[in-house]
Formats: C-alpha cells, sequence, structure tokens
C-alpha cells in the first residue's frame, strides 16, 4: 500500500504490506469510522504504530472497492456525517486468510533470524 503514509520509524515498505490486515483486524472488531481505526491501531501496537490521522482513506476505499468493507454514513454525536465501515462476509473471509499467512511468515522470519543469530 505505498500510497499510505505513517508517522513512525519502522520501514514505510513493512507497514504498508501489513496495513490492509491491521485495518481489517480493526473493523472486525467492530464498525469504525477511520479515525477510530487509526487510534486503535495506534493503541493496539502500543504506541509502536503512530498512523496520521487521514492516510488510511485511500486504503478505505480501495478495499470497499474489492468488496472486503462497507461503508455507511452516519452522524457524529457533534451532528458530522462520517463514514462506518464494516467487514463483509469476504473481508471476514480475507482477514482470516491474511491473519494465517502473516502468523506462518512471522514465525518462519524469526525462526531464521534466531538460527542466524545462534551460530
Amino acid at each position: 500500500m505505498s500510497e499510505m503514509e505513517f508517522c513512525m520509524d519502522f520501514s514505510k515498505k513493512l507497514i504498508g504490506s501489513t496495513s490492509s490486515t491491521l485495518i481489517l483486524a480493526v473493523i472486525g472488531e467492530q464498525d469504525r469510522h477511520g479515525y477510530s481505526i487509526v487510534q486503535r491501531v495506534n493503541e493496539l501496537s502500543g504506541g509502536s504504530f503512530q498512523w496520521c490521522e487521514g492516510t488510511i482513506y485511500p486504503s478505505l476505499h480501495r478495499l470497499e472497492k474489492q468488496g472486503l468493507l462497507s461503508g455507511r454514513w452516519t452522524k457524529s454525536p457533534s451532528g458530522h456525517r462520517r463514514r462506518v465501515y464494516s467487514l463483509t462476509q469476504s473481508g471476514r473471509d480475507e482477514l482470516e486468510e491474511q491473519s494465517s499467512e502473516w502468523s506462518s511468515f512471522a514465525s518462519t522470519v524469526d525462526q531464521v533470524l534466531r538460527a542466524c543469530h545462534a551460530t
């Protein structure tokens, strides 16, 4: 997801390759609007990620266009319109697949790194 910019120290390539999964995961917890997604990812990362407000909207639009999210307009308590996203069944399936793939990948990378550091 090269169009996303983040306020963090991690490689943009590394974060970009996982950002869709993270977005789907936090929306999978509960329906959310963009700012709430950013807050939740930052919170769950323990401050390691500091996503910037407004940078995820191209990704949300892309995921919605792919049929992984559905969006609806609601009014905030202050009366402003905001788009709230929820996972579609395809989105739930994709999240499950991406989560499983990430777990296997991260475990394998960790295994190789440990083996290399042990020698």
